[in-house]
């Protein structure tokens, strides 16, 4: 009965810490990857861009 018991207390700490912990660290990641997008895309589209934007199309026409 002790060896069931330690079975399942181990299988389901596996599985809240492994499953629930990278599952949500890899949904953080996203979100923070598309925000940066969007932030790229809508500075893309103003009229006038913003400083930043300018010196990263500068830093990318260089180096080809």
């Amino acid at each position: 009965m002790a060896s069931t018991s330690l079975f399942w207390s181990v299988g389901i700490g596996f599985f809240l810490g492994f499953a629930f912990g990278v599952g949500c660290a890899l949904a953080v990641m996203y979100s923070i990857y598309m925000g940066g997008y969007r932030a790229a895309v809508k500075d893309a589209q103003m009229a006038e861009r913003p400083e930043r934007y300018r010196e990263a199309l500068e830093k990318l026409s260089g180096k080809q």
